[in-house]
């Protein structure tokens, strides 16, 4: 996976990321959502075969884009990993 900025603004941030797609990229956008501080959080692929998902992020004064970002990430983290323990507990 491949994480490329391509704007970094006090309030705004775009990147990209190789090696991902829909699905995953998806679950970070819904995530973002749930955070009071985003105002923008959506992603374009302009074909999924030959395109990297351009992803765009907006908050208020509040908090910084990256700070958002991070802890949407750590939120998903935690998620995952208390989905693979469950999981595992099935067994």
């Amino acid at each position: 996976m491949e994480f490329n900025v391509l704007e970094d603004k006090k309030n705004r941030l775009v990147f990209e990321i190789d090696g991902i797609g829909h699905t995953y990229i998806n679950i970070l956008k819904n995530e973002l959502w749930n955070d009071e501080h985003v105002k923008v959080a959506t992603y374009i692929i302009k074909h999924p075969q030959v395109s990297k998902p351009k992803f765009i992020l907006e908050t208020d004064r509040d908090r910084s884009p990256k700070a958002a970002l991070n802890g949407a990430v750590g939120r998903l983290k935690k998620l995952s990993e208390k989905f693979k323990k469950e999981m595992s507990a099935i067994r």
